[in-house]
């Protein structure tokens, strides 16, 4: 049995250790893909990242990135410990090195000796989209990572952002995402009217696998302070994409036929801590520095983060009659109803 995880009574994945999850509801989200890393993070060193409660480690092996469970299977001692040369990962204890697949490639107290399969490391898929490093815990079949608009497309710059850690529930934090009534409260600072708290009528309309919706605002989406993009009588619309269990895009409509998308990926790290990837892209501005566009995301999601930190119950009440809502809290009625039909239960209510 790994040092990091609990056994199991049947063929289903392991719970890890001190798991914050509902077993059935880890077990949900184990078959989900998720992020867990930049790939520009990723160099020599060996990075220690956790998802879903469980220590990983990532690191470079020539031209693979490899994610394997953040132990050394000699002695338990965590990986992201040692020291990496861009080929292998060594283990601080006694120096095992591991390569691509994370095959043990060298026992230095044994040189010349066979290495048993045994001393391989348990590993998950990576794939890099998007700038970021996703992964499953239990994987099957073929990666579903979530699209992202026009991150393809000729004419975008792609950006992706810093992450952010929040601590509170990665479900809090992607409904507050999606929720189009908080600009004119939380966002003042940044770039919403606090004289225009408005919400027109719309109405999401359910996916495969979570929803759209798109509304039409007079609220703009550029820095306060800023008025290339102030145009009377325009209207910007906002098209959300939803995409259980946890990553959202918008897509937003400039003048002069500008298009700004925000993915918000939020990575379960527990179900109390959440770290959230942003990548971004825009057909505007394109030869400008990126620090800027990293600094103004930063501001905006920590002026979110106060608010999801701060809210009880610290998860996420899947049950609607729990809460009381209003005709602008349409997407999170969506968004709920959407978790609730991937069969997450108890966890989510509590």
């Amino acid at each position: 049995m790994s040092a990091t995880l609990q056994s199991s009574p049947s063929s289903a994945p392991l719970l890890p250790r001190g798991c914050t999850f509902e077993p059935a509801d880890w077990r949900i989200l184990a078959g989900c893909w998720h992020p867990v890393a930049l790939v520009r993070d990723i160099g020599a060193k060996p990075l220690s990242v956790t998802l879903l409660d469980a220590p990983l480690v990532v690191y470079r092996a020539g031209k693979e990135i490899v994610i394997a469970d953040d132990l050394c299977p000699h002695r338990g001692v965590p990986l992201s410990m040692g020291v990496g040369d861009g080929e292998t990962v060594a283990c601080a204890y006694h120096g095992f090195r591991f390569g691509e697949g994370g095959r043990c490639v060298r026992v230095p107290a044994h040189p010349d000796s066979g290495i048993p399969k045994k001393l391989n490391l348990k590993t998950y898929p990576a794939v890099q989209r998007y700038g970021l490093i996703w992964t499953c815990l239990a994987h099957e079949g073929a990666a579903t990572i979530p699209p992202m608009p026009h991150w393809e497309d000729e004419g975008f710059q792609r950006i992706t952002c810093p992450s952010i850690d929040i601590a509170g529930f990665a479900g809090r934090q992607v409904e507050g995402f999606l929720d189009v009534a908080h600009f004119a409260f939380v966002h003042t600072e940044t770039f919403a009217d606090p004289e225009n708290a408005v919400v027109p009528s719309y109405t999401p309309k359910l996916t495969e696998d979570g929803f759209e919706a798109e509304y039409r605002s007079s609220v703009g989406n550029y820095p306060i302070g800023h008025s290339d993009w102030r145009l009377p009588g325009f209207e910007w619309l906002r098209h959300f994409r939803l995409h259980t269990p946890f990553t959202a895009t918008l897509e937003i409509h400039f003048p002069r036929d500008g298009r700004l998308v925000i993915m918000n990926a939020a990575s379960p790290v527990s179900a109390r801590m959440t770290r959230m990837f942003a990548p971004i892209c825009r057909n505007f501005d394109t030869d400008q520095s990126v620090d800027a566009v990293y600094e103004f995301n930063r501001r905006v999601f920590e002026e979110d983060r106060a608010l999801v930190e701060a809210q009880k119950p610290e998860n996420l009440p899947l049950d609607i009659a729990l809460e009381a809502h209003v005709m602008a809290d349409r997407s999170s009625i969506a968004y709920r109803r959407s978790l609730r039909a991937m069969g997450l239960s108890h966890f989510f209510i509590a």
